[in-house]
């Protein structure tokens, strides 16, 4: 029995070792346990008290006494009982708990990679862009440089034209 007392005794102080962001669910059930575990504490102590109880003649047990201590014992055997179902309970929901933070994780991670993807795609369409945009810049140079060589070729044309009509009327 004091095996069990030790062994409760230790998963409630690890209870409250690992107890963190409780939910409301799950902090109801802790108090649910804790006042279990209090329980079996209490009637362990009865059942201390009732093995020393001796009322029969010459200060042995008598059969009443022997039941009582049966009694408290079953009752603290129950209390176990219940107390191993409240924490598979409490696990449970730990492990409900565990599961929604590797659910939020992965659905994250999705996103996260979804976003990469997406950044990359902007990227690659950056780059496209600036390199057409380098493309038609050095095209419209080239445009501007053919249009500014037309131009001088037709006033030179214009000029030379100009200067050879003056010089046919001076000789005419």
């Amino acid at each position: 029995m004091k095996k069990y007392f030790y062994l409760l005794s230790v998963i409630f102080f690890s209870f409250q070792a690992f107890a963190q962001q409780d939910t409301v669910a799950y902090a109801a059930q802790r108090a649910k346990v804790n006042s279990l575990l209090t329980e079996r504490s209490t009637r362990f102590g009865q059942y201390d008290e009732s093995l020393n109880q001796r009322t029969g003649i010459f200060g042995w047990q008598t059969k009443r006494d022997i039941k009582n201590s049966n009694e408290i014992l079953r009752q603290v055997v129950l209390t176990d009982n219940n107390i191993f179902k409240e924490l598979k309970t409490l696990m449970d929901y730990k492990d409900l708990q565990n599961q929604q933070k590797v659910a939020v994780a992965d659905h994250s991670q999705e996103r996260i990679e979804r976003y990469m993807q997406t950044i990359k795609k902007l990227q690659d369409q950056n780059a496209q862009l600036k390199e057409d945009l380098d493309k038609k810049n050095k095209g419209g140079l080239s445009t501007y440089i053919i249009a500014f060589l037309v131009l001088v070729m037709a006033s030179g044309f214009y000029f030379f034209n100009r200067k050879l009509q003056r010089y046919e009327k001076r000789t005419v």
